[in-house]
């Protein structure tokens, strides 16, 4: 099964859910929730038209953003979607947060908006969406950057918070 069509497995893996635990119990509650992620995975990682941000960067940028929030599993899960996706060049650069585009405007454009939505969001100003056109990314590639951005953060922090309930349950 594809990384992005098993959301509520995953996010249940990565926050360390027992199954028949008292979380499990909440998560079965919200399905209807869960099978909104999915959705929202779906779209923001593997859209049908991927537009100017291919399936590969969009692996790239979510290993990027969950090693950017210390999340090391959501991270190696990320990179093994990378790795189907035949990740090289230029979109590898974007799992590296070490990294800034090696050079390349559109690149260096990419990860400084990516870094700063996904550590400091409310600094982000609409200088941020100039610089990504300047760098010849068009509108509806920054927003469907800004979806993937805020899927991403969305599902970073649901994973944190349901790790801490199985710590406190």
């Amino acid at each position: 099964m594809d990384a992005v069509m098993d959301e509520e497995d995953l996010i249940a893996r990565q926050a360390g859910i027992v199954p028949a635990g008292p979380v499990s119990a909440a998560l079965e509650g919200r399905a209807d929730i869960l099978e909104m992620t999915r959705k929202a995975a779906e779209a923001s990682l593997r859209p049908a038209e991927p537009g100017g941000i291919s399936h590969a960067e969009r692996a790239a940028i979510a290993v990027r953003i969950a090693r950017l929030n210390g999340d090391d599993a959501l991270a190696a899960h990320y990179a093994a979607m990378m790795e189907r996706a035949d990740v090289s060049g230029s979109a590898a650069i974007l799992a590296d947060p070490g990294l800034d585009g090696a050079g390349d405007a559109r690149l260096t454009a990419l990860t400084g908006y990516i870094d700063l939505v996904s550590v400091a969001p409310k600094n982000t100003v609409a200088g941020d969406i100039e610089t990504l056109k300047a760098a010849g990314i068009g509108d509806a590639d920054i927003v469907r950057l800004a979806e993937l951005t805020a899927f991403l953060a969305y599902q970073v922090r649901v994973i944190a918070g349901l790790k801490l309930m199985q710590v406190t349950a």
